[in-house]
């Protein structure tokens, strides 16, 4: 068994498939958290904003500092190092805002060391799937990236679930559970192939990447998705709970968890199709569809509508993130570990100030979450504008 898994691609496949339930889990724990964490620990919004923010800034310095770093170390070593920061970050956050005398530094200090993981495997998982010698890769792109959604639907039931039998009280307890997802995977990963990401020979300088216009506005393309995305999922709980004024339960499961479940069923959906569907209508059409529902959300007086809205928002963003990296890959087929690393870089930067976009105006009225959301439409309104201009460069998608 253990020698099939040391030469079988698919395994190496698996892998990334769990390295992004991994990632589901730093990124969209927390949030679930955020009510409990005002009233246990007394923090105010601008606190609680501060932990996404600070989660996808730490993101983006590491893939910022692995542009580099990652062809010298090797992606096997980084990915297993990544993997025990996430599990470190996670059972630190039951322990440390205890140990700390400031309960919120505790929490700063491990999300910083989880946030350190993410990063990393958000530089490396992509790659490492486009690497592999798998026919349509736009769709193995798609299908790689419906697993952070269903990850991320799986946070969601499983914790409402365990909240439901053991109490939100017990939630330090989930923490270290979630924790053996990404330490397992560390001993999966020291076994499966790797294979090389871009031939050196075949390697586009980064010199030569930084002056390429179409580079810059993938760039562009990666802010949007990351900030369309998670200025909806990362506020979801917080915005049906307090907002619409819905129980846990019940915001928990309407909100985030069916964002993710139609998130991941586009994605899953073009995986399926993509060979009948131009990925670039594809992504205009969900740019427009996003843009609606930021508006049906925010505007609606109904709560059911607005909740509506932001599950369908799920399946709207759905192909933005995977479609970008597929759009780079025939764009710019040299970039290598510097692309990959720097388009990451600016999809965290979106992931990072989507949330705080939409937490900053909140808090400039009163709290009131409808107003950050309905801000948070220029950043669909922007993908949309940077696809049409993609669209109609020369060399199209």
């Amino acid at each position: 068994m253990i020698g099939k898994i040391r030469t079988d691609y698919n395994h190496t496949i698996y892998a990334c498939y769990i390295a992004y339930i991994v990632q589901a889990i730093i990124n969209n724990f927390a949030p679930l958290l955020f009510i409990t964490f005002a009233t246990d620990y007394r923090l105010g919004l601008n606190q609680i904003t501060l932990i996404t923010t600070v989660n996808f800034l730490v993101q983006l310095l590491v893939d910022l500092i692995s542009t580099k770093a990652i062809d010298k170390v090797g992606y096997r070593p980084a990915l297993m190092f990544g993997h025990g920061c996430a599990a470190v970050g996670l059972i630190g956050m039951a322990v440390l805002p205890g140990a700390f005398g400031n309960p919120f530094a505790g929490i700063m200090v491990a999300v910083v060391l989880y946030a350190i993981g993410g990063g990393l495997m958000e530089v490396l998982v992509s790659p490492v799937v486009e690497a592999c010698p798998t026919e349509r890769k736009e769709a193995a792109m798609s299908l790689l990236h419906s697993f952070y959604c269903w990850g991320h639907v799986g946070v969601v039931l499983i914790s409402t679930a365990f909240f439901t039998i053991f109490g939100m009280s017990q939630w330090k307890i989930l923490a270290c559970v979630w924790a053996l997802v990404p330490l397992l995977n560390i001993f999966y990963f020291a076994l499966v192939p790797i294979y090389p990401i871009v031939e050196e020979h075949e390697k586009l300088p980064l010199r030569s990447l930084l002056v390429h216009k179409t580079f810059w506005l993938l760039l562009v393309l990666m802010v949007c998705a990351g900030a369309s995305e998670l200025a909806m999922s990362q506020w979801a709980s917080a915005f049906a709970e307090a907002g619409l004024k819905v129980s846990k339960t019940v915001g928990d499961l309407a909100g985030p968890c069916a964002f993710a479940i139609l998130m991941g069923t586009s994605r899953a959906l073009y995986g399926k199709y993509s060979e009948k569907i131009p990925l670039m209508k594809m992504m205009m059409g969900s740019a427009v569809l996003c843009m609606v529902c930021y508006l049906v959300t925010s505007l609606a007086q109904n709560p059911v509508v607005s909740l509506i809205g932001c599950a369908v928002c799920g399946f709207s963003v759905g192909i933005f993130w995977p479609g970008t990296f597929s759009v780079a890959a025939k764009k710019l087929p040299g970039g290598g570990t510097a692309m990959y690393a720097l388009m990451a870089l600016a999809g965290d930067l979106g992931c990072s100030s989507g949330p705080t976009v939409v937490g900053m105006v909140a808090n400039a009225f009163s709290g009131k979450l409808t107003w950050g959301i309905l801000c948070a439409i220029l950043f669909p309104i922007v993908m949309l504008l940077g696809l049409w201009r993609m669209k109609h460069k020369r060399n199209r998608v």
